[in-house]
């Protein structure tokens, strides 16, 4: 019975033209086995605590929550508590780089230097290449390294201070390939993207991306620094020291990640996730950016790995398992882990935040195996 309810609910939600946040008793009966499998998931590893949701639609369909958000207050985590979400912040940054080209401001082939001049101090550059365009920054192929060499407090500061935090950087960071030639990770990559488009908006990083990214969407918390609003509910963070949770560097984190502002600084709930989710499922609503550019950033991936199993777009990842693949992207930082994936022929998305790292319970590899369950009952 409780499979019937599941496909029948599935069907319904995925018809939903705009992003409602009601789970239902419905829901929570045909989701019961998939929440047996993560209790016990969970119950191995045992440090923190975890928040899930499944968006199907325009509806977070089904949420649940294991653990402690604070171990030692012994919090429950709730969909409102807010986690670290490292990584995932790349694809407002390159949502904002779209959005720019939708207004006229850049284009996808402007050298990064036109708006950010200061990239030319990176090191080791290759004399006959031509200069890194804002593409390259934001799919991983613009040669530069993973991180700066330098200094040695480049990921600490408030936020308030990351663009000078990646102007000291700059200059310590070499290249480790030329440009266009080879895919490389770079958050440093992305810091100067952030820069580069801060500048052709001619407004602040931050002020952009809520003005058209998060409030059109009602992500109200969700942020690049805690809130007095977020703190009220957020989640701290452990590492592992010695076999026993930390909260050392976690909690030296929530005071600011240094340069990490446009590749890793935001802060958001499984709540206001749903609503970027279900507008990556082409859920609306408009004026974020035009369906048919939004559908076309999608379709493509701009490299991928020997066996075709991964991929990287314009500001997203691609996860192939067998004839599913599913694009969005994790997040890593000191105590905590996060996956948002998303799967548009199905209108179906999956969020998992972790405010720990390390351990059996990883967010990205569960995120993945939620969505293989999730399409498998469908």
């Amino acid at each position: 019975m409780a499979a019937r309810i599941f496909i029948v609910l599935l069907l319904c939600l995925a018809a939903a033209p705009a992003p409602r946040l009601a789970p239902s008793q419905e829901a929570a009966a045909a989701f019961a086995p998939l929440d047996a499998w993560l209790g016990a998931e969970f119950a191995k590893d045992g440090v923190g605590g975890a928040s899930i949701g499944v968006v199907s639609g325009g509806t977070l369909a089904w949420t649940r929550n294991y653990g402690y958000a604070d171990m030692e207050a012994r919090r429950a985590p709730t969909v409102n508590t807010a986690y670290r979400i490292g990584s995932v912040t790349k694809q407002f940054t390159a949502l904002m780089l779209l959005q720019l080209v939708e207004d006229g401001k850049a284009n996808l082939t402007d050298a990064v230097r036109k708006h950010y001049p200061d990239i030319d101090k990176v090191g080791k550059a290759h004399a006959a290449s031509p200069p890194i365009t804002l593409l390259q920054a934001a799919t991983m192929m613009s040669g530069l390294s993973r991180e700066p060499g330098g200094p040695a407090d480049h990921s600490q500061g408030p936020v308030a201070d990351w663009e000078r935090k990646v102007a000291v950087s700059i200059p310590q960071t070499t290249y480790a390939h030329e440009p266009g030639t080879q895919y490389l990770y770079s958050n440093i990559g992305y810091a100067s993207l952030g820069i580069a488009l801060s500048r052709a908006a001619n407004e602040p990083f931050i002020a952009f991306i809520e003005r058209r990214t998060i409030k059109p969407l009602g992500m109200t918390r969700t942020a690049f620094a805690p809130t007095p609003e977020i703190r009220t509910d957020l989640a701290a963070g452990y590492t592992r020291r010695g076999g026993k949770p930390d909260r050392t560097d976690p909690d030296r984190e929530m005071d600011g990640r240094g340069y990490r502002v446009p590749n890793g600084a935001m802060i958001s709930t499984v709540t206001d996730l749903a609503r970027f989710v279900a507008w990556e499922l082409g859920g609306g609503p408009d004026g974020i950016l035009k369906r048919e550019t939004q559908s076309a950033n999608y379709s493509r991936v701009y490299s991928a790995n020997g066996t075709l199993t991964s991929g990287y777009g314009l500001g997203f990842q691609a996860i192939r398992r067998g004839n599913l693949v599913a694009l969005g992207h994790g997040g890593s930082t000191a105590g905590f882990r996060a996956s948002v994936l998303f799967h548009r022929e199905s209108k179906t998305g999956v969020i998992v935040l972790r405010n720990a790292e390390g351990g059996s319970f990883d967010a990205s590899d569960v995120a993945m195996r939620i969505m293989e369950r999730v399409l498998t009952n469908r």
